[in-house]
């Protein structure tokens, strides 16, 4: 009876330090601040952006946030820190198919075929960016911005 006491209260000490785990989590690891973008961007650093936060490094930087000028970067970060679900292809606005995901600049990113998977593959850096966050892939691509879950 009390080895079974025992373990119950290990799995029950067990799932409580998992819990506590996943809340510290910083979900803006690897995130860099889309002015100066070689930066750590931070939680109390940001402006609404799309019915989102973008994050930034300084309190600086936000002051420096044009929408149209840095909308491509804040797309990317929107995607990047899980704010913006993706729906459709970015190149095309057809139906993605899952098994084209692949990672550009940290954020995941699914296409319709491997001939848009391929088409942004071959590309490097913010021409990657570019392609798939403007904001005519960015709305080609149906993203709704919303709370993390």
């Amino acid at each position: 009876m009390k080895a079974r006491m025992a373990a119950a209260l290990g799995v029950v000490a067990l799932i409580v330090s998992a819990a506590l785990y996943a809340e510290d989590k910083n979900p803006l690891e690897g995130v860099k601040c889309i002015i100066q973008t070689t930066k750590p961007a931070k939680a109390d650093k940001s402006v609404d952006y799309k019915g989102g936060k973008v994050y930034f490094c300084c309190a600086n930087c936000p002051k420096s946030f044009d929408p149209a000028k840095h909308s491509t970067k804040a797309n990317h970060q929107l995607v990047a820190t899980g704010q913006a679900k993706q729906a459709k292809c970015p190149l095309t606005g057809k139906d993605v198919d899952t098994t084209t995901k692949i990672s550009v600049a940290g954020a995941d990113v699914c296409f319709c075929c491997n001939n848009c998977k391929g088409a942004v593959e071959k590309l490097k850096g913010d021409e990657q960016i570019a392609k798939v966050f403007s904001d005519a892939a960015f709305e080609k691509a149906g993203y709704k911005v919303g709370k993390k879950e």
